[in-house]
């Protein structure tokens, strides 16, 4: 069985990527607001790119969406928006 998967890709609302759970294959798409979000600690987030945060982030958002899957999160596109990478209310 084959688990090749489509390079990450950028569209108008964020990045569409895929993961692998479990054999189930799932196209999931993290928003433009979300990628803003992880990189606002980053001084120099304002001339940073969308792909270029996935890829500085991408093992947090592989992680984050591989864990919604195994949760039954059902969506097509699977979405990761600015409140999935909200931290619990203090």
């Amino acid at each position: 069985m084959s688990h090749t998967t489509k390079e990450p890709y950028l569209t108008n609302e964020g990045v569409i990527f895929t993961v692998i759970v479990d054999s189930l294959k799932r196209e999931c798409l993290i928003k433009e607001e979300a990628l803003q979000q992880l990189s606002s600690k980053n001084a120099d987030a304002s001339t940073v790119g969308m792909m270029e945060v996935f890829h500085a982030f991408e093992g947090k958002i592989n992680g984050v969406a591989r864990r919604l899957v195994a949760a039954g999160v059902q969506g097509t596109p699977l979405v990761l928006s600015r409140n999935t990478f909200a931290g619990p209310p203090r």
